[in-house]
């Protein structure tokens, strides 16, 4: 597996990482033996940047992480997030609170790092700003927990170009987390740039637009009855329909090349910066594998602009997320 740096840290991560968030049930329910197979086939190809978060999986997310990696501490770059607390149903968007106060940072990384069975975090994100709290007051309280030993590397998530430098400016950030893929192009605007003018390193999720773009999916009847993406407008009615005739292009592509749309996808965010690393999941071994071989993936300048034909900036029908949810986004 080729690597890139985190952030100004010096620490080797591969070019591409794993995103646990699927293993839980937020899409549909999962089989927690495969799971831990699949963590442990990612380490053995060198997939070894985990991401989790408190919230997935109500914390049981981390702690399936934590029995995957028991033994093998070393061999992971493990990132975890605080900062969404659970309230009550996802269905109306207002399934949880954001909470970035300092009191509330040092009673979430115990928990997360009971859960995950280890003594040290490597990379610690908030998962979303707090507006209530100033991002000074979030991460000088995250900073005190590097002087302690918790945690190694600070991060954020879907935090905007302002409130990166002022948290940068009270300690050095390591990452942004934020969406970006072929039909998620927003962070081009100016996240890109500036994150690569800091030093820090861009972690792009759901860089297969959920698995809309792996081609795997025809219809909404393809989701699970509990699957939360049958919430998410991209995946809803004319939405789908318009949504599939951009992943049916990628499709044609692929066969052209001799490689998967998920391979496409992932090779083009490659081509976007070296300090650019996507975070596909995946709950089957087989799919893994393939994602992980588009490190290898070259796009020719023909190739790049074909998918620029295909995929442009605002491309994707719908919006990301629940309206509900867009307010919690690049604050």
């Amino acid at each position: 597996m080729q690597t890139r740096v985190l952030g100004n840290t010096g620490v080797a991560i591969p070019a591409i990482g794993f995103g646990c968030m699927g293993l839980s049930s937020v899409y549909g329910a999962a089989d927690e033996t495969v799971s831990i197979q699949v963590i442990q086939r990612a380490l053995e190809l060198g997939v070894t940047f985990l991401d989790t978060a408190d919230i997935y999986g109500a914390g049981g997310n981390e702690e399936l992480v934590g029995r995957a990696i028991k033994g093998r501490r070393n061999q992971v770059v493990l990132a975890t997030k605080f900062g969404n607390r659970i309230r009550g149903s996802w269905a109306d968007g207002k399934g949880y609170d954001i909470d970035g106060s300092p009191a509330y940072v040092k009673q979430a990384v115990e928990a997360s790092l009971r859960r995950l069975g280890v003594e040290t975090i490597d990379l610690y994100y908030q998962h979303r700003v707090d507006p209530g709290t100033p991002i000074e007051d979030t991460v000088g309280a995250m900073a005190d927990l590097v002087k302690e030993g918790k945690i190694r590397f600070l991060g954020l998530s879907e935090a905007a170009p302002e409130t990166i430098r002022r948290a940068h400016a009270v300690h050095p950030i390591a990452a942004l987390q934020t969406e970006y893929s072929l039909w998620t192009r927003d962070p081009e605007h100016e996240l890109l740039g500036l994150t690569e003018q800091l030093g820090i390193t861009f972690v792009a999720y759901s860089p297969l637009g959920r698995g809309f773009l792996t081609g795997s999916l025809k219809s909404q009847d393809d989701l699970a009855a509990n699957d939360w993406r049958r919430l998410n407008p991209r995946f809803q009615g004319q939405n789908f329909e318009k949504n599939l005739e951009l992943v049916e292009e990628l499709q044609a592509m692929a066969r052209d090349k001799g490689t998967t749309p998920a391979q496409l996808a992932l090779g083009w965010l490659l081509t976007r910066g070296p300090h650019v690393v996507p975070i596909p999941g995946s709950r089957r071994i087989e799919r893994l594998e393939e994602n992980t071989a588009a490190a290898d993936i070259e796009l020719t300048e023909n190739e790049l602009h074909r998918l620029e034909v295909i995929a442009p900036v605002g491309a994707a029908a719908g919006l990301r997320y629940p309206e509900p949810m867009m307010a919690a986004l690049n604050r």
